[in-house]
């Protein structure tokens, strides 16, 4: 019987790890096939507080694990396939076994939604990126391009303002999804541009983002343009599969939450960008990583149980 299993080894899960493993709870964090969430895919990270010359995202998550894992964390890298949260005491099954807990903390992030255009993956980090509020800054003086219709897409381009001389909205229709608030915001800013019934197809360039490829979707016209960045702000994807017919989900997919960490199961909680929809940082997954270890902590208290026994 475990005390704390965790789903997820990105900052949220793993931060969940460090506090449970500090109560002594000997959390078991199931970190999936591959571990660290969306810092793996991230290059230089600079605004994580702690390294004022910046740290690369991989090496971001390795002192996380490495940190869970001093104050007797236990982590395994499979892929939870399962839960079942009806029943006590929860189950959580991956390929290779059943775990049973007296709580669980869900923590398994969202994934930014990518164009999958050739040239893509190999740019990531190299001028294409899906957060702006992460490498905006690399950009000054840059001409910086959004893909994207909606408020997301929007508050990028506006906020990117601050550092390219200029910004161009790329959108596969001839209106925007966004609110009208935020579509007049971006309509009335000096720096901000739009390409309207496009599709980007290609990211061109060796060791940087150099071009993208477009074609025109009411004429099928083809043309290159000039280009420093991509910020891509089509969405995200909660991965919440596997909770489906378990926990409260809201409309957009994510986990349901009254106050950012409890669910409508009794013992189990979330922490991350599977319940936040807006921020999606490091630093505040860390965050809520911290509280759900707490919360965690508490619920287990209040069944009365002996914290300070070691699991045989």
């Amino acid at each position: 019987m475990e005390r704390v299993i965790i789903i997820g080894s990105g900052p949220a899960g793993l931060t969940a790890a460090i506090y449970a493993a500090r109560a002594n709870l000997r959390p078991l964090v199931l970190a999936g096939g591959m571990y660290g969430g969306q810092l793996m895919l991230t290059t230089e990270v600079e605004n994580y507080p702690g390294f004022p010359d910046g740290i690369m995202g991989p090496d971001l998550m390795i002192k996380f694990r490495e940190q869970a894992e001093r104050f007797g964390a236990r982590i395994e890298n499979v892929d939870v396939l399962s839960v079942d949260f009806s029943k006590r005491p929860l189950e959580v099954t991956t390929a290779e076994a059943t775990f049973k807990g007296k709580s669980v903390i869900v923590a398994t992030g969202a994934n930014a939604r990518w164009l999958n255009i050739p040239g893509e993956e190999k740019l990531r980090g190299r001028g294409i990126s899906t957060c702006a509020t992460c490498d905006g800054a690399f950009f000054r003086e840059k001409h910086i391009v959004v893909v994207g219709g909606g408020d997301s897409a929007m508050e990028e381009a506006l906020f990117l303002t601050r550092f390219g001389y200029k910004v161009t909205v790329i959108h596969r229709r001839d209106t925007l999804r966004a609110s009208k608030i935020m579509a007049d915001r971006a309509f009335g800013h000096g720096k901000i541009s739009f390409i309207w019934n496009t599709a980007v197809e290609e990211a061109i360039g060796e060791e940087k983002l150099r071009a993208l490829k477009l074609r025109n979707l009411a004429d099928g016209t083809r043309s290159e343009l000039e280009a420093d960045a991509l910020f891509i702000a089509i969405g995200h994807d909660p991965n919440t599969a596997i909770f489906k017919d378990q926990l409260e989900l809201d409309a957009m997919g994510y986990i349901a939450s009254p106050d950012g960490v409890s669910t409508n199961i009794e013992g189990v909680f979330v922490a991350g960008d599977v319940n936040d929809i807006r921020y999606k940082q490091a630093i505040t997954a860390a965050g809520a990583g911290c509280r759900a270890a707490m919360d965690a902590e508490k619920y287990l208290e209040a069944l009365e149980f002996p914290i300070e026994e070691a699991i045989a």
